[in-house]
């Protein structure tokens, strides 16, 4: 199977992992069954089964419902990937250094989030200050969404 390296890793993207599992055993089922389903996130359980129907692995994925990337209009599919990932990684395809596919550790690495969160103080301020500010305000800090629109809206951020 192919590899990717991230971060000086190894790692078998899901496509892959996929198509040894069709190769190799056939017979067996791979299934999703969503979990659960909110406007902003999605839960999804991957299952393989034996010939005879004997569940043999499962993954779990959530993904987060996001404005931009992969997630603003295809989390559902993305989440079903990652679920497929998990449940053939655990079933023993493409584990070489982790069960995490390649495509999960991209997004984990894509989503990590140093900043630190801004204040209810530094929130005020920021609505007393100027647009280039806010949008400085923006980009350094985490915060609540409700603190985040409200700056947009006043502001006129786009």
């Amino acid at each position: 199977m192919k590899k990717i390296k991230i971060h000086g890793k190894d790692y078998i993207e899901v496509n892959e992992r996929v198509k040894y599992f069709r190769e190799n055993y056939n017979g067996y089922s791979l299934t999703s069954d969503v979990i659960e389903k909110t406007s902003e996130s999605i839960m999804i359980q991957a299952t393989i089964k034996d010939k005879e129907g004997f569940v043999i692995a499962t993954g779990i994925a959530e993904e987060i419902k996001s404005n931009s990337g992969i997630n603003k209009t295809s989390y559902v599919e993305n989440c079903e990937t990652s679920a497929w990932g998990r449940a053939l990684g655990n079933f023993g395809i493409g584990i070489d250094t982790s069960i995490a596919s390649a495509n999960e550790v991209a997004n984990a690495v894509a989503n990590q989030d140093d900043r630190q969160w801004l204040t209810e103080s530094q929130f005020q301020s920021t609505l007393k200050g100027t647009k280039k500010k806010a949008e400085n305000v923006l980009k350094k800090f985490k915060m609540k969404n409700e603190y985040k629109n409200k700056i947009i809206n006043q502001f006129k951020i786009k």
